[in-house]
């Protein structure tokens, strides 16, 4: 593709929010005194602050990229995922937070042992920690694939101001850190959003009108043929059952999202980071469904402005810079660093505190506390190295389609993760023996429906959770629980239901 002026004054834009996310980093720094501060900042994070993180955490660059180049190229399909995600969020709240805030833990994975055994713990941990490295990787690498034939940077110095910079503010701030500077970015990237359109309907002869007039006429929002039922498809059927579990997964069994939870100082609190967090969810992606409608009208009335063989992944940033102001393009860029930066700095974290509470602390030097939070800021830089190096091969390969195989593959652990934490909430039967059958009968499904069948990965998720479920319920039944885990099941804490427990 053809490069394109970026221009110094967007460069300066671009520079000051990298260097006043680094600032935040230092100032925050000051207040990591313990491990407690460090992953929980000291339960000082106001609920909207904690909601505003989750949603700038889950919507990574990517995301906020390929949201208006499927609008654009497609249809509006995929925005129904949003809103069951909205409506998922009463689940979490009466179900899931209240078990997690009464337990105080750091790690999501404590309770799996408290639950089950030790070898649940390890085996959510671990899960969760690989896959995050491999998101790093990916979400660093399409970020750069994207934004580098537009902002004319070498694509290794420019991994280094995605990459690099996260891995250096996070290890500074903490959980607090990265948490305020999410905000940042999450208005940051709905701020972006809102001006990309406003300009986008100016440059629609017709403006907003004729923009959802064409949509409609060209049946682009929600078509008829994407309401049958599909094996293999991601119709809306599909799509709605596919994002529920998927989502259960992320806000109830993914250290990320979990420990937000226990950075707040009351249940109330949880209560409005969720209802900030909806509020998000409900608007901003309908307005990036809108922005690829808006792209979609403008270009078919200057068919001329794209060049040969475009791609249509990229319509955004290509929009950003060749249509909008100087300036606001350079502050859009930002945005879309922002929403790499607060992808990668909350897994960041979150695998820090994974390996320092449940290897670190559990299983190889549960003596030596004092070194818990050198132990948890060397890890940050590791895994984030880890992370820039993938991406760095990637670059030099010039790998291609890896972001659905990476998918793919990783949603085959996030299901049986998923599927132990509902085990053991919801069955007061289920023990370590059952859960461990349930997690392996899942794991061959997966495989099965993975390398056998023609199924959707949306599937894939449903399939792990409901598995673990199933088996591990009913073959409870019949396999006594150890002597281990009959002490541990004395504890109802850790198997009332949820709403009795209250």
């Amino acid at each position: 593709m053809e490069h394109h002026d970026f221009g110094a004054i967007n460069y300066m834009i671009l520079l000051a929010y990298l260097l006043g996310i680094l600032a935040i980093g230092i100032y925050f720094s000051k207040r990591q005194k313990k491990t407690d501060d460090y992953f929980k900042a000291g339960g000082r994070i106001p609920g909207w602050a904690a909601g505003i993180s989750i949603f700038a955490t889950t919507l990574s660059s990517i995301t906020f990229m390929s949201i208006p180049a499927k609008s654009y190229s497609s249809n509006w399909a995929f925005l129904v995922g949003q809103y069951v995600t909205i409506l998922m969020f009463p689940l979490i709240f009466i179900y899931f937070i209240p078990f997690f805030r009464r337990l105080n833990i750091t790690s999501a994975y404590e309770y799996l042992e408290a639950r089950f055994d030790v070898k649940m713990r390890v085996f959510g941990s671990l899960s969760f920690m690989l896959f995050h490295v491999g998101r790093i990787a990916i979400i660093s690498y399409l970020t750069v694939l994207s934004l580098q034939p537009f902002v004319q940077i070498n694509p290794y110095l420019l991994l280094g101001m995605v990459g690099v910079l996260c891995i250096i503010y996070t290890f500074l701030g903490g959980i607090e850190g990265v948490i305020w500077t999410d905000v940042i970015q999450g208005i940051m990237l709905s701020a972006g959003a809102v001006l990309i359109f406003i300009i986008a309907c100016f440059k629609v002869d017709g403006g907003v009108v004729e923009i959802f007039t064409q949509v409609a006429s060209h049946h682009k929002f929600f078509p008829a043929s994407e309401w049958h039922f599909s094996w293999s498809q991601a119709t809306i059927p599909v799509l709605v059952m596919g994002v529920f579990f998927s989502n259960l997964q992320q806000y109830t069994a993914s250290q990320d999202v979990v420990q937000r939870y226990v950075t707040t100082d009351s249940m109330e609190a949880n209560k409005r980071s969720l209802i900030t967090n909806a509020k998000f969810t409900a608007i901003i992606p309908m307005l990036f469904f809108a922005i690829g409608s808006a792209f979609y009208v403008f270009y078919l009335q200057n068919p001329g402005l794209l060049p040969e063989h475009f791609n249509s992944a990229q319509i955004l940033p290509y929009f950003v810079v060749t249509q909008m102001p100087v300036g606001l393009s350079g502050l859009i860029i930002a945005a879309i660093f922002a929403a790499s930066q607060s992808s990668i700095s909350s897994s960041l974290n979150s695998i820090s505190a994974c390996f320092t509470t449940d290897i670190k602390q559990r299983l190889l030097t549960p003596e030596r506390k004092a070194d818990d939070l050198a132990t948890a800021r060397l890890v940050i830089v590791i895994s984030g190295l880890l992370g820039v190096a993938a991406a760095t091969y990637m670059i030099a390969t010039n790998e291609s389609q890896v972001w659905d195989a990476f998918y793919s593959l990783l949603g085959l652990v996030g299901g049986p993760v998923t599927g132990l934490f509902s085990l053991g909430i919801f069955s007061r039967k289920a023990n370590a023996r059952s859960a461990l059958l349930g997690v392996i009968f899942a794991i061959f499904a997966l495989l099965w429906a993975r390398y056998v069948t023609d199924l959707n990965f949306f599937y894939y998720s449903a399939i792990g959770t409901l598995t673990v479920m199933f088996v591990g319920h009913f073959s409870s039944y019949f396999i006594p629980e150890d002597d281990q885990q009959s002490k541990t099941s004395g504890n109802t804490i850790y198997t009332q239901h949820p709403v009795q427990s209250k």
